[in-house]
């Protein structure tokens, strides 16, 4: 699953469905239901990011520290299912120039700008495979088309199966997705799955009804090692709220190899 989860805004009055006390039952209800085997999570400040966590419950754990030079404020953590995922390593760079450099920024991104990846190793097969989850620039085309081709390099440099998760602020056709998926090292799991169990709502619902072919923000990617069985824009609600301003996007990934492995 990938989700923009909408950061809490403290400075402006924001209109009641977008105020976090609000919206968070309905979060925490929608992550109880589908428990996601990995969770990709985009816009979280870190009580948010704990709430995340406490929502999935103490079989899961999560990674990734926030933005700034002191790696506080807004974030991008992966959870994952401790019991099924083990982790093997993981590291948090900044999209620019100075990768290693916390809080740096490029490309015309005035806010920093992050990548978290990890490797896992799947308990049940022992296969290994990269997770990445990333945020990129809302206003710089120039940072998202730089930010695209730099976790391609990271794909293709690997060696590993890989899942790409993220609000990616592009839509299908935009150059940031081009460049992802036009190298072949990635595929976009909508278009790949064999089943679908939604309609193709737009993710950037603004907390209203989605509507077919609404803005696409929102992307799970994966190399070819995978088969991709179900995919699916979760419109659902749940205690009567929306969770976020976006819908979350999911998939049923398939590990191929020498046997089935999920």
């Amino acid at each position: 699953m990938s989700w923009n989860i909408r950061r809490r805004i403290r400075h402006i009055i924001p209109k009641a469905a977008d105020r976090w006390d609000r919206r968070s039952p309905g979060l925490r209800e929608l992550l109880r239901a589908e428990l996601p085997t990995l969770l990709g999570v985009q816009e979280a400040l870190p009580d948010q990011a704990r709430f995340v966590g406490e929502a999935l419950g103490d079989g899961y754990r999560w990674i990734g520290k926030g933005r700034s030079a002191k790696g506080i404020g807004e974030g991008c953590p992966i959870y994952y299912d401790a019991e099924r995922l083990r982790l093997v390593e993981w590291e948090q760079v900044a999209l620019s120039n100075e990768p290693t450099r916390p809080g740096s920024t490029s490309w015309g991104n005035f806010l920093p700008r992050i990548l978290v990846s990890a490797t896992f190793e799947d308990r049940a097969t022992s296969r290994r495979f990269l997770a990445l989850n990333t945020h990129l620039d809302h206003v710089s085309a120039r940072s998202r088309l730089r930010s695209a081709h730099a976790i391609l390099n990271i794909t293709s440099t690997a060696a590993l199966p890989t899942v790409v998760t993220g609000d990616m602020n592009a839509g299908f056709g935009s150059a940031p997705l081009r460049e992802l998926l036009g190298s072949g090292l990635l595929t976009e799991t909508w278009g790949a799955a064999r089943n679908r169990d939604s309609t193709e709502w737009g993710t950037f619902s603004n907390y209203r009804a989605p509507r077919n072919g609404g803005k696409r923000l929102d992307w799970i990617l994966a190399s070819p090692d995978f088969r991709i069985d179900r995919a699916a824009i979760n419109e659902q609600r749940h205690a009567g709220v929306w969770g976020s301003d976006h819908l979350p996007v999911q998939a049923v990934m398939v590990l191929l190899g020498n046997s089935a492995q999920h």
